[in-house]
């Protein structure tokens, strides 16, 4: 089994979107962890790579439908959801799955949970043809998030701390 994974984001028609390389921390309960330290580098499709400055740990569940980032301080976001099919492996060093445009995060300053993009939901539901069942599984995901991100239930109260801290020895871009 590699250390490190290929993470792979598309857009319903298959295109690609955010995608680059973290190394496996562990496994829990919530689901599989990966994470890297200051200086990873994604890109978004094609485009050139954008680099974070802050470590900064990820989760993909087994069974949910999305896909979850922890960042450190001074990132203002500490807490990012992304709304996707459920996470498949393809192989063991790869994850991938699609990305349905809502997000929820949580603000680090105020603590307050949010979802974001709305009318990208909206657009691309046209855009895409989503089917029902895509729409109302990515609407319920982002509705349930809400309060659990909001209101500290784990994975997002604490869990995610002993994670980063396994992530700061790594620096640098892992793709490199």
């Amino acid at each position: 089994m590699s250390n490190l994974i290929r993470v792979t984001y598309r857009k319903y028609d298959g295109s690609l979107h955010w995608n680059g390389v973290m190394r496996r921390l562990g496994e829990d309960d919530f689901g599989v962890w990966l994470g890297w330290g200051a200086g990873l580098t994604m890109r978004r499709g094609y485009e050139p790579p954008v680099t974070f400055p802050e470590p900064h740990v990820s989760l993909y569940p087994r069974d949910k439908w999305w896909t979850a980032s922890f960042y450190t301080a001074p990132r203002r976001t500490e807490i990012y959801c992304d709304i996707t099919t459920v996470p498949e492996w393809p192989t063991e060093d790869e994850v991938t799955m699609v990305d349905l445009d809502l997000d929820v995060i949580r603000r680090r300053e105020d603590r307050q949970a949010i979802i974001l993009d709305e009318d990208e939901f909206l657009e691309h539901q046209v855009r895409y043809a989503y089917p029902p069942n895509v729409i109302e599984a990515a609407r319920n995901s982002a509705d349930a998030l809400l309060p659990a991100v909001g209101g500290d239930a784990e994975p997002f109260q604490s869990a995610y701390f002993e994670w980063l801290s396994k992530v700061e020895q790594y620096e640098g871009d892992p793709a490199a």
